[in-house]
């Protein structure tokens, strides 16, 4: 690890903010300078941050799955004497147990922050806040098991929060901060029924029936098109109450005409007789 210009972080004061970053790809900041951190021992760090407070064996267990205890062990004890010669080593150690250094920022946990807000009733200090936290997915191009856990679980918080604030802003008639946060959730997973209900339910709260309709019909196609199913009757019973009145209305009065054919009567052969006959 390394950084220009070299200030230690671990072992003297701080003089800078030491941020982690594991959304959208790894990163370690001291201040505004980057620190260089060999992809290996990226690994420890990124999985310390997940797993705050965990003993060696689990970490050991995590980082090699495919080797036996003893050997796991080893492999971890050598990467933190790696990160431990290094003054921009932002760990530390207690017992059998390793952590972040309590100065570390990491931004994971102000997602997790954020959405724990979020879920108690209490609006996110920023009002962009809750919107951007977690855009980004967890270290992305990892593909390690404790990777793909946590990142399926940071992704479905932060949809299910999304969730919430735009439910949040739509009882509180912000209709226009419910549709954003809605948005935002479609955009992280376009598929997903929720927010496009979310977004029905903000047009119809606005009065828009034509947006209303509009945007049914938009996921509904997206639907058939990628997994060739119907939108759920939860969210087409939204619109019931507003496309039945104007189905009533484009039926006829008196119900749907029927087009009666008639078949013209086949000739008699007199007749036929006197068409053919020149004398006649």
């Amino acid at each position: 690890m390394a950084a220009v210009p070299p200030t230690p972080t671990t072992g003297q004061p701080h003089d800078a903010e030491i941020r982690l970053h594991l959304l959208g790809g790894f990163r370690l900041t001291h201040g505004d300078t980057p620190v260089v951190v060999p992809r290996g021992l990226q690994r420890i760090i990124a999985l310390i941050g997940l797993r705050p407070g965990a003993t060696r064996t689990h970490l050991a267990g995590l980082l090699w799955p495919e080797a036996t205890e003893e050997r796991a062990l080893s492999s971890l004890r050598t990467a933190l004497w790696r990160l431990r010669q290094d003054p921009y080593c932002p760990l530390t150690t207690a017992a059998d147990t390793v952590r972040l250094d309590p100065l570390v920022r990491v931004d994971v946990d102000l997602l997790i922050d954020t959405a724990g807000r979020v879920r108690d009733g209490h609006a996110p200090g920023d009002a962009g806040e809750a919107l951007t936290a977690g855009r980004h997915d967890l270290l992305p191009g990892w593909y390690d098991d404790w990777v793909l856990a946590d990142r399926e679980r940071l992704r479905q918080l932060r949809l299910h929060m999304l969730e919430q604030v735009s439910g949040q802003h739509l009882a509180a008639g912000r209709h226009g901060e419910a549709l954003e946060a809605a948005l935002e959730a479609m955009a992280a997973e376009p598929l997903r029924e929720t927010p496009h209900r979310l977004v029905v339910r903000i047009h119809l709260a606005e009065g828009n029936a034509f947006e209303a309709v509009h945007a049914y019909y938009v996921y509904r196609d997206l639907l058939l098109r990628e997994l060739r199913l119907e939108p759920s009757p939860a969210m087409s019973a939204l619109l019931a109450e507003t496309l039945d009145p104007i189905r009533q209305a484009s039926r006829p009065a008196g119900g749907p005409r029927r087009h009666v054919v008639t078949r013209a009567a086949a000739p008699s052969p007199t007749a036929m007789r006197h068409r053919t006959d020149p004398g006649r």
